[in-house]
């Protein structure tokens, strides 16, 4: 059997995930990380984006997490998500409407305040899409 840590992953509202991992990646603010048994101690910034883990015995899953923390101790990885949700409760029509939305309101900007909003809203609209692709990407296999 192979190696695993136990993991957390929680927004703001409710806990999402709790179980045995063999892996984690998430995109912190360095970069996708990677999170095996065994990994030196960490605290890292998560930008949105999809967080994958493997559970034990093989089976992957997909959640999409807005932004938050991530810790790793010697027996305990957390996500700590601003909003965290299952991948295949996406909705990639809103995802894609968010997106183009934000896309129409950095071009008519009125303020600086408007442009840096509507820049968030579409990083976390691409971010999603990402993340559904991840997991469109999974069934393929």
């Amino acid at each position: 059997m192979a190696m695993s840590v136990h993991c957390d992953i929680v927004s703001a509202e409710k806990g999402i995930f709790s179980g045995l991992v063999e892996r984690l990646v998430a995109a912190g603010s360095e970069g996708d990380l990677g999170i095996m048994p065994g990994h030196a101690p960490l605290l890292t910034v998560l930008l949105p984006g999809p967080v994958r883990i493997q559970r034990q015995g093989g089976a992957e899953e997909i959640y999409y997490v807005s932004g938050g923390f991530l810790e790793v101790q010697p027996n305990l990885v957390s996500v700590l998500a601003d909003t965290a949700v299952r991948a295949d409760d996406l909705d990639e029509a809103a995802a894609q409407e968010a997106k183009d939305q934000a896309l129409q309101a950095m071009n008519n900007q009125a303020s600086e305040l408007e442009y840096s909003r509507a820049t968030a809203e579409l990083a976390e609209a691409m971010a999603q899409l990402r993340t559904v692709q991840q997991l469109r990407d999974r069934y393929k296999r």
